[in-house]
C-alpha cells in the first residue's frame, strides 16, 4: 500500500474496512502557466511516499533528460505523461491521480494553465469539490488566475485553496504573501467561494507541502497543503439533494425484465419509492434496484445501477427518473452561462447539437445577453463569444427536456454544446432558469391546416432554396420559374436577398452573426409560407450548411428542394451585375462572400444548377420537370 498502518499486519480485514469507508475528495490544480501545478502535485505525492520504486526510478532517468533541476528530480514529469508535455515542459491535457492517505481518498486532476487549453481546465473543474489555485509569488494574480478561479466558482467548486507558490524565490516574504492573498480574496469577494484558505509554499523545496515548515515561514501558523486537503469539510450535498436518476440505457435483456440502466445524480433511492418520470410526468413505484452483485434496498449519488418499475409507464434513454414528490423542471428555453471552448467564433442562431446527462437535442443560442469579464467580472455588451470567453445567453431547443437548475444539481444542470459537422465540442454550459415565454407560450390547434390549403391550391407546399455565390443568376432562375409556375396556375411566392433585407432583415448587416440571423429569418418565414400551401422561391448567397440544414429541418421531409446555382467565381466577377465583386476587391466592402467571406457548398443538394453550360431559360425548365416528376405539381 502507498501508506502505512499497523493493522495491515494485526488485522488486515479491519484495515481494508477502514479503507472502503474512508471519505473521498476530489480536486484539482489550476492557475496561470507555469505556477507550478504539475510540480505541486508531483512533490506532494513524493513526499506522502506515494510513489511506488519503478516510478521513482523512471522520475530519476526523466529528470536526467527532460527535467529542469539539474540533477534534482522533476516532479512536474510524474503527472505530465503526454511526450508534448515532457518535451514542452508543460501541461496540455488534464492528468488524473488516484492516492491515499491514512485519513482520505484522493482524485487529483493536474489542468493546464496555457489560454488556449482553458477547455481542459473546465473538464477537470466539472467533478471536482476543491480548487487549488497556484500563485506564482514573483508574478502575483495574473489573468489566467482570474479565469480559473471564475471558471471553478461557475462550475459550482465552493471550497478554494490558493497555493502562493515559489516563495523561496522571494525569500519566503510574508510581506508577498499579505499583498496576493489580499489582492486574491478581494477579487474572490465577487464568486461565490464558502470557504478561502491562502498557504505559502514551495513546490520544488517542499516547504507546507505535506507538514508545516516553521523553518522556512516561521510566520505561518496554518495547516500544510495535504492537512488542510485531509480535514477540509466537503458538504455531502449530492446525498441530500432530491432524486435524480437520468436513465441512460433501457435494459431489456428477456421478455421478461425491463430496467433502465444509469448513474444516480443526486439523492437516494429505496424500493417502494415513488417516482414520476420526466419530461412525460408519468408515475409509478421502484420496484427492484438491481446491480451486478445483486439487489439492493437502496442507492445513492453516484451508485451505477438499474431500476425497474412496478408498472408499465413510457420511459426513453435521456429521460429522468425524479423523486415523486420533486419533479425536475421541464422547458426547451433557458437562460444560461456558456463557455465558449472553439477557435472559431459562435453565432447565435447557428444550430448545435446539445449533450445534456444523456440526451441529445439540436438547440441554437437565441441570444447572448452579456459576456463576463474575467478581470473585473463586469458584464460587457458583445454579439458573439471567442475562445475562452464566458457569456451569459438565451439557449432555444427543439423539444422540451427535463432538467435542474446548475446551482441545484450539477449533474441536470451542464451540458455541451457540439458541432453537427465536426461532433467536436465547442461549449460547456450551465442552465440558470427556465424563460418565462417557454411555459407562458402554446402551440394553438387550428382547424384549417397545411393538407387542407393545399389540397384548396392543387399543390404540394414546399421551399424552393436557391444558393450560389453573388451573380451565379440564382434571383433570375428563381423568377424565371416562378413564372412559369404562374402561367400554370400554382401559388407561389419569391423571398429575395435584397427584397427582404428592404423590410424583415432590414437591421443586419453582412458579418457571420447577421448572416446566420438572416437566414434563420427567412426559414421561419419560408415555413409559414408551406403551412400556407404555397411553395414559396428562396433566393439567397445562403453561405453556411448549418444554415441550410436549419431551414430545411424547420419543414417536413420532401418539402425543402435545395437547388445549388453553381457558378464559377471567376464568371461570377465578370458579370458583376452590381459592381459589388470591383468594390469588394478593392477594400471597399467588407465579409463579402467569396472574396473575404467563405461559401460553403451543398453537400447534397436535391438540383445542382450549371449556369455556364446552361442558360437561365433550360435551368428553370429543369426545376419545373423536377417538380413535375416528384408530384409537387398534381393536384391533390
Amino acid at each position: 500500500m502507498a501508506h502505512q498502518s499497523a493493522l495491515i499486519e494485526t488485522d488486515i480485514e479491519a484495515y481494508l474496512d477502514a479503507q472502503e469507508n474512508k471519505s473521498f475528495l476530489r480536486f484539482l490544480t489550476c492557475g496561470s502557466v507555469d505556477d507550478g501545478k504539475s510540480t505541486l502535485i508531483g512533490r506532494l505525492l513524493y513526499d506522502s511516499k506515494l510513489i511506488f520504486e519503478d516510478q521513482l526510478a523512471a522520475l530519476e532517468a526523466d529528470s536526467k533528460k527532460l527535467g529542469t533541476q539539474g540533477d534534482e528530480f522533476d516532479f512536474a514529469l510524474l503527472v505530465d505523461g503526454l511526450a508534448a508535455e515532457r518535451e514542452q515542459g508543460i501541461t496540455i491535457d488534464v492528468a488524473y491521480r488516484f492516492f491515499s492517505t491514512d485519513k482520505r481518498k484522493f482524485i487529483v486532476a493536474d489542468t493546464p494553465g496555457h489560454e488556449q487549453y482553458t477547455r481542459n481546465m473546465a473538464t477537470g473543474a466539472s467533478t471536482a469539490d476543491v480548487a487549488i489555485i497556484l500563485v506564482d509569488a514573483r508574478k502575483g494574480m495574473l489573468t489566467q488566475t482570474r479565469r480559473h478561479s471564475y471558471i471553478a466558482s461557475l462550475l459550482g467548486i465552493k471550497h478554494v485553496i490558493v497555493a502562493i507558490n515559489k516563495m523561496d524565490l522571494v525569500d519566503y516574504s510574508q510581506d508577498t504573501f499579505n499583498e496576493i492573498e489580499t489582492a486574491y480574496r478581494e477579487f474572490a469577494a465577487q464568486l461565490n467561494f464558502s470557504t478561502i484558505i491562502c498557504i505559502p509554499v514551495s513546490a520544488l523545496k517542499g516547504a507546507n507541502i505535506t507538514v508545516p515548515s516553521p523553518e522556512d515561514t516561521p510566520w505561518y501558523k496554518g495547516p500544510a497543503l495535504l492537512q488542510e486537503l485531509e480535514e477540509i469539510e466537503v458538504d455531502g450535498e449530492a446525498v441530500t439533494q432530491a432524486f435524480r436518476f437520468p436513465v441512460q440505457w433501457v435494459n431489456r435483456p428477456n421478455l421478461d425484465f425491463r430496467g433502465f440502466s444509469g448513474t444516480i445524480a443526486g439523492g437516494t433511492v429505496k424500493v417502494g419509492d415513488e417516482v414520476i418520470v420526466m419530461p412525460t410526468a408519468s408515475r409509478s413505484h421502484i420496484a427492484r434496484i438491481v446491480t451486478a452483485t445483486g439487489d439492493l434496498e437502496e442507492a445513492q449519488t453516484g451508485q451505477s445501477v438499474t431500476l425497474t418499475l412496478e408498472d408499465e409507464v413510457d420511459v426513453s434513454r435521456g429521460d429522468v427518473i425524479c423523486g415523486g414528490q420533486v419533479p425536475s423542471l421541464i422547458s426547451d428555453q433557458f437562460a444560461a452561462h456558456l463557455l465558449w471552448m472553439r477557435e472559431e467564433e459562435m453565432l447565435p442562431g447557428r444550430q448545435y447539437y446539445m449533450k445534456i446527462h444523456n440526451k441529445l437535442v439540436s438547440a441554437s443560442v437565441s441570444e447572448l445577453k452579456h459576456k463576463v469579464n474575467v478581470n473585473t467580472l463586469a458584464h460587457q455588451a458583445g454579439k458573439t463569444l471567442e475562445l475562452n470567453e464566458v457569456g451569459v445567453c438565451n439557449v432555444s431547443l427543439d423539444q422540451t427536456i427535463a432538467y435542474d437548475a446548475y446551482a441545484d444539481n450539477r449533474n441536470t444542470g451542464s451540458f455541451i454544446l457540439i458541432d453537427r459537422r465536426t461532433n467536436e465540442t465547442v461549449g460547456v454550459g450551465m442552465l440558470d432558469f427556465s424563460l418565462r415565454r417557454a411555459q407562458n407560450v402554446v402551440w394553438q390547434e387550428l382547424k384549417v391546416d397545411k393538407e387542407t390549403r393545399a389540397e384548396q391550391k392543387h399543390q404540394k407546399p414546399a421551399v424552393l432554396w436557391f444558393t450560389g455565390l453573388s451573380g451565379s443568376g440564382k434571383s433570375t432562375v428563381a423568377n424565371l420559374v416562378e413564372q412559369k409556375l404562374y402561367d400554370r396556375g400554382r401559388h407561389t411566392y419569391t423571398l429575395d436577398g435584397d427584397n427582404v433585407r428592404h423590410g424583415l432583415n432590414k437591421d443586419l448587416g453582412f458579418t457571420d452573426v447577421d448572416r446566420v440571423e438572416n437566414i434563420r429569418r427567412v426559414g421561419e418565414a419560408s415555413k409559414l409560407m408551406v403551412d400556407a400551401g404555397l411553395i414559396v422561391l428562396v433566393s439567397f448567397i445562403s453561405p453556411f450548411i448549418s444554415e441550410r440544414r436549419l431551414a430545411r429541418r424547420l419543414v417536413e421531409e420532401n418539402e425543402f428542394i435545395e437547388i445549388f446555382v453553381n457558378t464559377p467565381l471567376e464568371l461570377c466577377e465578370q458579370r458583376d451585375p452590381k459592381g459589388l465583386y470591383k468594390k469588394a476587391r478593392a477594400g471597399e466592402i467588407k465579409n463579402f462572400t467569396g472574396i473575404d467571406s467563405g461559401y460553403e457548398a451543398p453537400e447534397a443538394a436535391e438540383l445542382e444548377i450549371k449556369t455556364d453550360e446552361v442558360s437561365a431559360e433550360e435551368a428553370a425548365d429543369q426545376i419545373i420537370h423536377y417538380l413535375e416528376n416528384n408530384g409537387y405539381l398534381s393536384a391533390r
